[in-house]
């Protein structure tokens, strides 16, 4: 079974980039992002818990994550591959992902992430807030964003490249050039 991670800094293309990758090969798309939202937009009492921490561009708790995602994972028809979009942030999340996918009888097969210039983050993210909506994308949150990764999730990298599942990917150019990269690192293990 397939199962993909794609990583990358905030205005990577993490969410464009998994949704075409789940629909190429057929796999659940899981973004942590996306599961917080809807919470929040449902304004249920965990959904006004968790705004708090993505408006001041904060990580949200890991046993909230992992809850939420062991619940998902639970829901899926046996075999049916997953890309994770946003997940893992963190070390123990990492280990808490390996530990759940074990759970389940399955295991990541490959994290692919995605490396972007800072500056053409900061124009991404910026350009997505125009129209988003999304509170975490203005201007004076992106820094933050930009910080909060480099501390506190670019080191699950590492944790990756000790087992053998990193790509590095180049996340410049188009999406449908960035897409082609992508798929060629998949295809590796698949």
């Amino acid at each position: 079974m397939l199962n993909v991670i794609i990583f990358g800094p905030p205005g990577s293309g993490k969410g464009t980039q998994g949704i075409k990758i789940a629909e190429k090969y057929g796999l659940a798309h899981v973004s942590t992002g996306d599961l917080l939202r809807k919470e929040i937009e449902t304004n249920t009492h965990f959904g006004t818990i968790v705004k708090g921490f993505i408006d001041r561009g904060e990580l949200v708790p890991d046993a909230t994550i992992i809850g939420i995602l062991d619940s998902f994972l639970d829901k899926l028809p046996v075999g049916k591959g997953i890309i994770f979009d946003g997940f893992p942030r963190t070390v123990d999340q990492a280990k808490s992902l390996s530990e759940m996918m074990s759970t389940h009888k399955t295991e990541i097969s490959i994290l692919v992430d995605l490396n972007v210039d800072k500056q053409e983050l900061v124009d991404r993210i910026c350009k997505r807030g125009e129209t988003s909506g999304r509170t975490d994308d203005k201007p004076e949150t992106v820094t933050k964003r930009l910080e909060v990764y480099e501390n506190q999730t670019k080191p699950a990298v590492e944790y990756y490249k000790q087992r053998n599942l990193y790509t590095a990917i180049n996340g410049n150019g188009t999406v449908d050039d960035i897409f082609a990269r992508l798929c060629e690192a998949i295809d590796t293990v698949k």
